[in-house]
């Protein structure tokens, strides 16, 4: 259990560093080409995944910022429910610690920081950071996880 606990503290600690770096290195609406197709740009989004929400008025911090408390509650009580199930933890621990990175933003901030940003000519994936990329790649894990035959513990 603890080891997934630490998990999350690890993303978690990896987005506010991240995003605290790119907050000290550019300005609001700044960016920072690399490539051909991948800039660093600082980026604030008051809604949620693809700025969902983001011109709701205000609301939607309360409403971001509940939902995560509730959801890393109900993930904590299921890491502790299930330790056997390795990947099951693995991709929830992801989860929770991005999460928290971005209830941390939401809290402290008003908004989360987005910050890595993918584009192709004229068309752009909407700046996400990595709280978003753990929580993502949790979600995948979780739908590999549930579409995998269930092992003889896990049944029932």
């Amino acid at each position: 259990m603890h080891k997934w606990l630490g998990l999350s503290a690890v993303v978690f600690v990896l987005d506010l560093t991240t995003k605290h770096w790119v907050q000290s290195a550019l300005a609001h609406g700044e960016r920072l080409p690399l490539t051909p197709f991948f800039d660093l740009v600082l980026f604030h989004n008051q809604g949620a995944a693809f700025s969902l929400l983001a011109e709701a008025g205000g609301w939607q911090r309360a409403f971001f910022s509940l939902f995560a408390i509730v959801a890393s509650i109900i993930i904590i009580r299921l890491l502790y429910k299930h330790p056997e199930r390795k990947l099951f933890c693995l991709a929830l621990s992801l989860v929770l610690g991005g999460a928290l990175g971005n209830l941390y933003d939401r809290l402290t901030l008003g908004y989360v920081v987005d910050f890595l940003f993918f584009h192709y000519r004229e068309y752009y994936w909407p700046a996400f950071n990595v709280a978003d990329s753990a929580i993502v790649g949790g979600v995948g894990l979780l739908l590999w996880d549930g579409f995998r035959k269930p092992q003889p513990d896990q049944a029932g």
